[in-house]
């Protein structure tokens, strides 16, 4: 089912009244919107989260921002689960532009690989249709997130559903992935997204290839 988007938005940093909100909230969705996928080129321009309660904040990060400190508690807190639709990217802008190393983590994307093997379809879109029955609109996904003019009212709401089914979607994919028999495996994988990261960062590309 659908939720009933509410989106805050704030500039620059989470207030200190939500930072201690969300990290009583256990886990959470969070995404990135950014200028293009090359982190060293590209700005990080949003920054988004979601509990499992469905209450959306959207935070904006200025041109040569380099600092968020309550994202960054936030964000590298152990005792709070961050859950990303293909982490590798979202980890690598977070640390590159704001210096935040993000752990726990969890990767949707990930998951539905290991576990949805039946389907080849792993986008963000897909899964959530299948897993929680929503139709994400992606149609405001490549526009100018890097706009000095507020935000569209198709941005904020693209923005927050990219978060906001999440926490659904974790659930659905950790019970397929102990079904299966495959958490172990994606435990492994997920240990190793750090190492990536860093491998990304320093531009090795295919460095486990023939």
């Amino acid at each position: 089912m659908a939720m009933d988007i509410q989106t805050h938005l704030f500039e620059g940093d989470l207030p200190p009244e939500l930072l201690a909100s969300y990290q009583a909230a256990g886990r959470l969705g969070v995404d990135t919107e950014t200028m293009g996928l090359m982190p060293q080129r590209d700005r990080l321009c949003v920054v988004q989260l979601a509990d499992p309660a469905g209450r959306a904040t959207l935070v904006r990060i200025a041109p040569g921002q380099t600092a968020a400190p309550n994202l960054k508690s936030l964000l590298e807190d152990p005792q709070v689960l961050k859950i990303f639709h293909y982490a590798r990217f979202d980890l690598a802008t977070l640390q590159y532009h704001l210096g935040i190393h993000v752990q726990p983590v969890f990767c949707t994307k990930i998951a539905s690989k290991l576990a949805r093997t039946y389907s080849p379809r792993h986008g963000l879109k897909e899964v959530v249709l299948e897993l929680t029955g929503v139709e994400l609109d992606k149609q405001a996904q490549s526009s100018d997130w890097g706009r000095p003019d507020p935000l569209s009212a198709e941005q904020l709401r693209y923005a927050a559903n990219d978060v906001l089914y999440l926490p659904a979607v974790h659930e659905k994919l950790v019970a397929m992935l102990h079904r299966e028999g495959r958490w172990d495996l994606a435990q492994r994988c997920l240990a190793h997204l750090p190492t990536q990261v860093a491998l990304d960062l320093a531009g090795y590309e295919g460095i486990f290839e023939h």
